[in-house]
């Protein structure tokens, strides 16, 4: 296969179908530059190569990754995601997060975490958590804290259903400008909600009817057009009215 020719910037590639073999920078064209890679790119020698077919995509400042609807995750460090808990050890849970292995999150990984207060989670408790470490050797590292060791937005996820979706789901719900039917019903319903890169997603609202309402809708979301999303939006909202 004949690999796409590299530039000093990927951007030209952004939004656009690339296939494994296709390299995208060379970076011996670059100087104090620092690029975040996710899932689907990978750095050989000089050169950022493509490892599976899909979109290009960019987030500010500088991640870049390639977008597929799979199901099967693959973890990147700095991921948000939601993982549900399978077994408890004594330095580590165990915690399916969707990937080809489970994950493990130190019992320690929690803002002020002691030995003193280890937080006890039952199996089946769902989480929304960061990825810190992931390589192809070994299961990948959990978090429940920011970059600055704060519990931020992370943790559990109480009551509510998750979902389960493509990854290029999740992806499009958490792009910019906001997925089209998730503003839509945010505007009109009361919700919680948090997404996982993982393909997943949580639903939270004081009605279970409201929960099945917006799960099942974003679900039926991805196998639409944007048009076709629009229509389907409006059609929705009046029924609710």
């Amino acid at each position: 296969m004949e690999a796409k020719p590299s530039s000093s910037s990927p951007s030209k590639f952004v939004d656009q179908l690339v296939v494994p073999g296709d390299v995208i920078l060379d970076l011996s064209n670059m100087a104090n530059q620092t690029l975040k890679l996710g899932g689907g790119l990978r750095q050989d020698g000089d050169s950022i190569c493509v490892m599976k077919a899909g979109k290009l995509r960019f987030m500010k400042p500088n991640k870049y990754w390639v977008e597929s609807s799979q199901k099967r995750y693959v973890p990147s460090a700095g991921d948000n995601v939601l993982g549900v808990v399978v077994d408890t050890k004594p330095e580590n849970f165990l915690v399916d997060i969707k990937g080809p292995v489970l994950a493990f999150l130190p019992v320690l990984s929690f803002e002020g975490g002691t030995r003193r207060n280890i937080p006890k989670f039952e199996v089946g408790t769902l989480l929304y958590v960061r990825v810190i470490n992931a390589n192809t050797s070994m299961n990948p590292e959990l978090s429940c804290m920011d970059a600055n060791g704060k519990a931020a937005e992370y943790g559990v996820l109480k009551e509510g259903f998750m979902f389960e979706s493509s990854t290029g789901l999740s992806r499009m719900l958490l792009s910019s400008p906001p997925h089209p039917v998730l503003e839509g019903l945010g505007k009109k319903l009361s919700f919680e909600i948090a997404v996982g890169i993982n393909g997943r997603f949580w639903v939270n609202a004081s009605q279970s009817s409201t929960v099945i309402l917006v799960g099942n809708a974003i679900q039926k979301s991805e196998s639409l057009s944007l048009v076709q999303q629009k229509i389907y939006l409006e059609k929705l909202l009046k029924s609710i009215q």
